[in-house]
């Protein structure tokens, strides 16, 4: 049951990565996509940081970095 929460808050962490980034990120469909993997992204992140991310907030934080994160890698290879 679980999983779906890490997939809406992956979704909504893609969301506003792709608000947040400039040029509006690679359309809604991979910015979602991106924020589920950012979520892992982000988790394993602050994990290595000793970074504390519980509840729904530190949970969507914690996306919200790994999505940005994603995208500007891909933001890089896509300039390329």
């Amino acid at each position: 049951m679980y999983w779906i929460w890490y997939i809406i808050i992956g979704a909504v962490a893609g969301f506003v990565a792709g608000k947040i980034m400039r040029g509006g990120g690679f359309g809604l469909i991979v910015n979602l996509l991106l924020g589920i993997v950012g979520g892992i992204v982000g988790g394993w992140l602050f994990g290595l940081l000793g970074i504390p991310s519980a509840g729904l907030i530190g949970s969507l934080a914690t996306s919200i970095v790994g999505a940005i994160l994603l995208l500007w890698v891909a933001s890089l290879f896509r300039r390329s």
